[in-house]
């Protein structure tokens, strides 16, 4: 059974000067077993933000319909929303519009437990300080503000912040484009080794076929808000079907993992 499933997602926004609507997703469907990795991939403008956002309810879907561990997350009440989002996190592309500016790193990683609780049996200030050191930031980061943090740096503080309620389920969007080659390294590496610490399932948000190669178990391709081809990571990297598949393997270069 899957661990999180969206099944025939479709989104559609009204047409600027004409009457219809525009469809930006096109029945979509995906599937994620617990602890899997799949790489959601395509050029920008190709519908996998919206994606991501309708199997959190960020933003409601035109139709169709998504599960997490067994629950409909569009049929949730406001109470089940609030319960599933413990377990449901996002961490944003742009690392630095993702922080408030005028909250010291210490406030930003608190403020889950502020509006959720702590998980039960954790004392968020130690919490806090913990992941901190999972992400290769040192505690005295903790009274500074987001501008004196460089973007590897404030893409840590993110992920950390992500963790803080201890979800199973991370929706990581685009999280290294924003960085440079090697800092965004830096990072992949960083979330394969939490995967590992905390069981984790992600749906990896991405336009670089050799990045998905590298950490995701399988890959689905959109190409216009439609799925054009979805399998193991390594067979469709190695041996793609479909020509914009090719074409996506031949725009991104190799990253230094």
């Amino acid at each position: 059974m899957a661990f999180v499933e969206a099944h025939d997602l479709v989104k559609e926004y009204p047409a600027k000067n004409a009457a219809g609507a525009v469809r930006v997703v096109d029945k979509v469907s995906l599937s994620i077993a617990r602890g899997e990795t799949l790489g959601l991939v395509g050029e920008s403008g190709s519908g996998k933000s919206t994606v991501a956002r309708m199997m959190l309810r960020l933003i409601e879907p035109t139709s169709g319909s998504v599960h997490f561990d067994g629950v409909d997350v569009l049929g949730a009440g406001r109470a089940g929303m609030h319960a599933l989002r413990r377990r449901m996190q996002i961490v944003f592309q742009d690392p630095y519009s993702a922080l408030n500016p005028r909250m010291r790193v210490r406030q930003i990683l608190l403020e889950p437990c502020a509006i959720h609780g702590a998980p039960e049996g954790v004392d968020p200030q130690k919490r806090v300080r913990g992941l901190l050191r999972e992400v290769g930031l040192d505690e005295s980061a903790l009274e500074r503000y987001p501008h004196e943090f460089s973007g590897g740096q404030r893409q840590r503080i993110n992920i950390a912040r992500a963790l803080m309620l201890r979800p199973e389920f991370l929706i990581l969007d685009e999280p290294v484009s924003a960085l440079d080659v090697s800092v965004g390294a830096q990072v992949v590496n960083l979330l394969r080794d939490l995967q590992k610490n905390y069981g984790l399932t992600y749906l990896f948000i991405s336009h670089s076929m050799p990045l998905v190669r590298y950490l995701c178990d399988r890959v689905a391709v959109m190409q216009k808000g439609r799925l054009v081809e979805i399998g193991d990571a390594l067979e469709v990297c190695d041996c793609p079907r479909e020509a914009y598949t090719q074409q996506l393997i031949a725009a991104t270069p190799e990253m230094p993992v």
